[in-house]
C-alpha cells in the first residue's frame, strides 16, 4: 500500500522538534517541513497569506494528524487547520507529543484535547468552534476524532509506540471522516 499523504498540525514554537520526530519516522508521507524563516515571512504577509498558504499544503492530503504539546489547542492556526480539514473531509487524529524530547532534550505537560473546541453537525458538512452544541444534530468533535497518547514517559518508548502505531490512527482517522457528510 502507499503511503498516505498527510499534513502535520502543530504548534511551531513549542514542538516543530517533537514535529520532526514524527514526521522521520516515514510510515506517512508528510507535507514539506517549513523552517522558522519561512514561518515568519508567511506570517508577516498577514492573515490571509497563511490561510492561503495552510490551503495549498493541506490540499491533497487525506489526513490531518494533530500533533498535541502543552499549548496547542489555545493556538489560532492549530484550530483553523482542524476547522479546514474538516471541510474539506480529511480525516482527523490528535498524537499527544508531550513526551518527546524537544531540542534541549526536555518534556512537556499534556495539553488539553483541540478537538473539544468544535461541533460539527451530523447531517451535513458544517463545523463551528464553539463551547456547546446548538441543536441535537450537533456533536463534540473530541467525540468522533480520536486522540492518542502514548501509555510511555521515556521519549524513545514514545516515538516507538508512535512509529509502530501511526498509519493504522490515520487509516481509522479516514475511516471515521467518511462516516460524516462532506
Amino acid at each position: 500500500m502507499a503511503k498516505r499523504q498527510v499534513f502535520y498540525s502543530f504548534h511551531f514554537k513549542n514542538d516543530s522538534w517533537r514535529a520532526g520526530q514524527v514526521r522521520n519516522i516515514g510510515v506517512v508521507e508528510g507535507n514539506t517541513p517549513v523552517s522558522s524563516n519561512d514561518w515568519e515571512e508567511v506570517k508577516r504577509k498577514g492573515n490571509v497569506a497563511i490561510k492561503r498558504w495552510i490551503n495549498s499544503h493541506m490540499e491533497y492530503r487525506s489526513c490531518i494528524i494533530v500533533l498535541i504539546g502543552s499549548e496547542t489547542s489555545s493556538r489560532e492556526w492549530c484550530r483553523y487547520e482542524i476547522e479546514h480539514a474538516w471541510k474539506e473531509g480529511k480525516g482527523i487524529v490528535g498524537i499527544y507529543v508531550h513526551h518527546l524530547k524537544d531540542f534541549n532534550g526536555e518534556q512537556s505537560t499534556k495539553g488539553n484535547n483541540p478537538f473539544k473546541l468544535f461541533y460539527i453537525d451530523r447531517t451535513y458538512n458544517y463545523i463551528a468552534e464553539r463551547n456547546y452544541p446548538v441543536d441535537g444534530n450537533e456533536i463534540n468533535l473530541s467525540e468522533i476524532c480520536k486522540t492518542y497518547n502514548p501509555p510511555y514517559k521515556i521519549s524513545t518508548n514514545v516515538y516507538d509506540y508512535i512509529k509502530e502505531h501511526i498509519n493504522e490512527w490515520v487509516e481509522e482517522a479516514i475511516r471515521i471522516r467518511n462516516q460524516y457528510p462532506k
